[in-house]
């Protein structure tokens, strides 16, 4: 016949479990803490449209970390100076997000996303761009962060390219400054919705739905469940008698 006893654990082996244990839970509520975070980014891009305008003098070099700031911007478009971001898809149909280089007051150059229009990428086609105002003109729209590039494959495909507007895959403040030779304010202006544009403005901020950081979570805590289950296992063992 044959039972189970606890047999008593090393030392080693009780600090090794705690130690894995407590790692793992607090992976998991730094996780949670993030879902927290996006959260409230995503809230404070939602309202930032509606919101009031503020100055773009005081937030244009220092732009507040856990907010969008909605802005009005005069200036000026530089001419023959943009960049398409490839195969960005919405709604099922594959385009781009077609970029320029402002000239803002104080003479700083800002990159606007203007929007996304379709391309099919058929031979022979260039996808169709309303073209730019020659005039000063002000803009509006929400300054937010450049755009997350994810893997980078290739390099950078700016340098290799003369004919405007260049096409890229990544949206890099440093590629783009390199490429003006001058340097660029540390925010994209997101225009305005506006029917008549020819756009399509449909903004979504570079963060990691929460859904996925708490998805993280769940798998942290339930790692710390195994160690425990594992801790106990290894301990009770069967013994005859």
């Amino acid at each position: 016949m044959s039972a189970r006893r606890w047999q008593r654990p090393s030392w080693f082996a009780v600090v090794l479990t705690l130690v894995g244990v407590a790692s793992f839970v607090r992976l998991g509520i730094w996780q949670l803490d993030r879902a927290h975070q996006a959260e409230r980014l995503l809230d404070a891009f939602d309202a930032a449209p509606k919101a009031a305008f503020e100055d773009f003098a005081a937030v244009r070099r220092v732009p507040p970390e856990d907010r969008f700031p909605h802005v009005r911007v005069r200036g000026q478009f530089l001419a023959d100076r943009g960049w398409l971001r490839d195969e960005q898809v919405r709604d099922g149909k594959l385009g781009v997000e077609v970029y320029a280089a402002f000239a803002s007051e104080g003479d700083d150059v800002l990159l606007v996303d203007r929007g996304w229009v379709g391309w099919s990428h058929e031979r022979g086609t260039q996808p169709m761009l309303p073209p730019l105002p020659q005039d000063e003109v002000t803009l509006s729209g929400v300054y937010a962060p450049f755009p997350g590039n994810g893997v980078r494959v290739g390099g950078n495909a700016l340098t290799r390219q003369t004919a405007w507007p260049k096409l890229t895959l990544a949206i890099d403040a440093r590629e783009i400054a390199a490429d003006l030779d001058r340097p660029l304010l540390p925010r994209v202006l997101l225009l305005d919705k506006e029917p008549a544009s020819g756009f399509v403005r449909s903004w979504t901020p570079s963060v990691m739905p929460p859904a996925r950081h708490r998805g993280y979570a769940v798998q942290w805590f339930a790692f710390a469940v195994a160690a425990i289950v594992i801790f106990v296992l290894l301990h009770f063992k069967k013994v005859r008698k």
